[in-house]
């Protein structure tokens, strides 16, 4: 879309009040967590809370006050820490090195936002930004919401990695337990779908980059779950040896399980009968979501059903005219919960309560195209080796996905709150 004929950024107040519920929202998710605790780092996949809390901060200041010339950043010594992965922006800290880095301190770092959220207020009650500061600054609002469900998943690992197992929040409600809905085979015909989103700057409201442009795909008849696979349905699995059986694992996937030592999904225990929770240890809800899948496990549990899991765009839509409504943050349960009754003719927990892996790898739609400048490194050079997530989870923002949100992870990752709904030829 040429820049003349863009839609108009939101008014400043809505945007105003969207970045006081962002900010306020990360570190109210930090705000249990002590200096130490901020500080860890238990793999390299994941980041410690302080970083998290530093990384947004610098990227509202690289990506929309440092538009302006002459602007002088708080702590340019920094960005060398808090720099991600734009290259554009300049060199950056090892990933995996993350949790080595005991200054700037957490009372530093809480600084730094309350300074950078000062300027930017003030920036925006003087009505003060042009239109693509007002759009950057709605991008890096998006990009802090990814990271308040990282900081969770992120908390989560690294508790479960201390043989104490202590709880981010002690005060965390326990889902209600119900009777388990009876997975049922939804049959969908063939059809010629529209797919993705508008290029942001859209009038229907934001998108990423890798959700466009929208484009047609012939979707092929077949059958989709009318909920995610839960925990004892899963639970049949590993007690059938599924982690044994090398015939129902992709051979990348089975290798990962042998040198990784996998018997059943991360954080149950050995009894198959309790998980580590963001509460601490707590007894397996049967009847809830499964979580903390690989792809390589759902997928493995897909074969052993007799089934597959669903491409990407049989997802798509099957959400597409579905309220987004769910199990999100938002609702303080941080632990995906059991479904409750629905329309029989409906697929129900699309959204929420788990993301779900497909079988569609990460790639560009035809007559894709990256943001331009800095923010174009930030979708499109990971579209090799990772496999799309539809639907967000317990630990998502409420109100940030949609039915073309495009999530991704590299094939072993486990620590985010993913699972599985099954799907099959017909």
């Amino acid at each position: 879309m040429h820049a003349s004929l863009a839609p108009p950024a939101p008014p400043v107040d809505a945007i105003a009040r969207f970045f006081e519920r962002v900010r306020t929202r990360t570190q109210g998710l930090a705000a249990p967590l002590t200096p130490e605790d901020a500080m860890v780092q238990s793999m390299a996949d994941a980041s410690p809370a302080k970083w998290h809390l530093a990384h947004t901060t610098w990227f509202l200041e690289r990506f929309v006050l440092a538009l302006r010339p002459g602007y002088a950043p708080y702590a340019p010594h920094w960005d060398r820490l808090l720099n991600s992965y734009y290259h554009s922006a300049g060199p950056m800290h090892a990933r995996p090195q993350r949790g080595h880095l005991s200054r700037p301190s957490l009372d530093e770092v809480l600084a730094y936002r309350q300074a950078v959220d000062a300027r930017v207020q003030a920036r925006l009650a003087a009505d003060d930004l042009d239109e693509r500061e007002r759009r950057n600054l709605l991008l890096a609002l998006q990009h802090e919401q990814q990271h308040q469900e990282l900081l969770l998943t992120d908390i989560k690992h690294a508790f479960w990695s201390n043989p104490l197992r202590p709880a981010y929040r002690d005060d965390l409600p326990i889902p209600a337990q119900t009777v388990p809905q009876p997975m049922r085979w939804i049959d969908v015909d063939e059809a010629l779908v529209r797919i993705g989103a508008p290029a942001w700057p859209a009038a229907d409201g934001f998108a990423y980059d890798n959700e466009s442009p929208r484009h047609r795909v012939l979707v092929h008849a077949h059958a989709l779950a009318s909920r995610p696979v839960s925990n004892a349905e899963f639970r049949e699995f590993v007690e059938d040896g599924g982690y044994r059986q090398p015939l129902l694992w992709l051979s990348d996937g089975w290798a990962t399980a042998q040198a990784e030592g996998w018997t059943r999904p991360l954080y149950w225990s050995e009894d198959l009968a309790h998980a580590h929770t963001l509460g601490g240890p707590r007894q397996l809800d049967p009847a809830a979501p499964v979580c903390h899948l690989s792809y390589y496990e759902a997928d493995a549990y897909a074969r052993w059903s007799g089934a597959r899991l669903p491409t990407e765009f049989e997802w798509e839509r099957a959400a597409q005219d579905v309220a987004r409504a769910g199990n999100f943050a938002d609702d303080g349960l941080l632990e995906p919960a059991a479904a409750a009754g629905g329309d029989h003719g409906a697929p129900v927990q699309l959204f929420g309560d788990v993301w779900e892996w497909t079988s569609s790898a990460y790639g560009a739609y035809p007559g894709y195209r990256p943001w331009t400048g800095g923010i174009g490194e930030y979708n499109g050079k990971f579209m090799v080796g990772q496999w799309v997530l539809r639907g967000g989870s317990c630990a998502t923002p409420q109100g940030h996905v949609r039915a073309s949100y495009r999530n991704f992870f590299p094939p072993a990752a486990r620590w985010q709150f993913a699972g599985l709904r099954l799907a099959r030829d017909r």
